[in-house]
């Protein structure tokens, strides 16, 4: 399934139905008088979370929709049948923003969440509303109110316990795909990751989300590279695996290269818990390696851990820490 975080579609809702200018007309009743039903009302469009989705792709070929339009009302002071509503399904973790794509209208953070996005208009009134003392036999209906109807952006934020982050080709998917059973492509290039890939860690009748972010660059937040669009994902997640290639030159510079993305994106994600690990080291000799460790923890001040995905050193001990970081 093709991975889609953001659409922008066209909503209407359904219109009112015109009331009914009609009258009694019997054998043996001279004057019946007015009996014209109301029009029904038009139906609503409703947007729906559903844990089981987790790609906004039923709306990239599809923009335009639109809910059913009230019936109009009939003699015997029948009212019309209601438009039915109309539900779009999206995934938890969409949000909803008007048309500038910056006014927040909605957040979907649980399953089976509803919201009436677009609003049905009333049904018209009959001429039986219009009857009175001084007019026993109006002829006066009103025709139903227009539905609300506008443009609206969907955009997906992943909901995930843990964010995978780094710089590209540090071997985010392939420690995704060591975790989880998740099939990530993994390739020896960067930018193999062009769509957050998401995975169960299951430990200790646990199940901890693990989200693969595509890798963050100098200048992301300004669009560089693949550009700040996957950056929201990261808001989502309560912890992030911030993964390093040891065999790099400088490992402090490239640490600090996400970090600063990030704050520029939002400084709140600085404060988010984070478990540093260093991966490939079946690539470097570790004796010569330790300088650039040490100047690492004492430049960062922060502890971290030394793993080989394609030898499994530590992999274990990792898999461990994140578990108790997420209970």
């Amino acid at each position: 399934m093709k991975f889609l975080d953001q659409a922008k579609i066209y909503i209407k809702a359904g219109n009112g139905g015109p009331g009914s200018a009609s009258f009694r007309r019997e054998k043996y009743i001279e004057f019946g008088g007015p009996d014209g039903g109301d029009g029904g009302d038009g139906g609503s469009v409703i947007v729906k979370s559903e844990r089981n989705l987790n790609t906004l792709i039923d709306y990239r070929y599809k923009q335009h929709f639109k809910a059913e339009v009230g019936k109009s009302g009939s003699k015997k002071n029948k009212t019309g049948a209601g438009g039915e509503d109309l539900i779009l399904k999206v995934p938890v973790g969409t949000q909803i923003y008007e048309e500038d794509n910056n006014t927040l209208i909605f957040d979907f953070t649980k399953n089976n969440e509803k919201f009436i996005v677009a609003t049905g208009g009333k049904g018209g009134l009959g001429n039986t509303r219009f009857k009175s003392s001084t007019n026993r036999a109006p002829r006066i209906k009103t025709n139903g109110k227009k539905g609300e109807e506008f443009w609206i952006w969907l955009q997906l934020k992943v909901i995930a316990d843990v964010g995978i982050i780094g710089l590209p080709n540090a071997g985010k998917s392939s420690f995704l795909s060591k975790c989880t059973r998740a099939k990530p492509k993994i390739a020896s290039y960067p930018f193999t990751t062009i769509n957050p890939n998401l995975g169960v860690l299951n430990m200790n009748h646990k199940e901890i989300i693990l989200a693969d972010i595509p890798g963050l660059i100098e200048g992301s937040h300004k669009g560089v590279g693949l550009g700040d669009k996957f950056l929201r994902h990261i808001e989502r997640c309560k912890t992030l695996i911030h993964l390093i290639d040891i065999s790099e030159k400088d490992i402090f510079d490239n640490y600090l290269k996400i970090r600063n993305e990030l704050s520029k994106y939002d400084k709140k994600i600085l404060k988010k818990k984070e478990i540093i690990i260093f991966n490939k080291s079946d690539l470097v000799n570790m004796n010569d390696t330790k300088k650039k460790l040490d100047n690492f923890k004492k430049r960062a001040k922060k502890d971290f851990e030394i793993i080989s995905l394609m030898s499994n050193q530590n992999f274990e001990k990792v898999k461990k820490i994140i578990y108790k970081k997420c209970t």
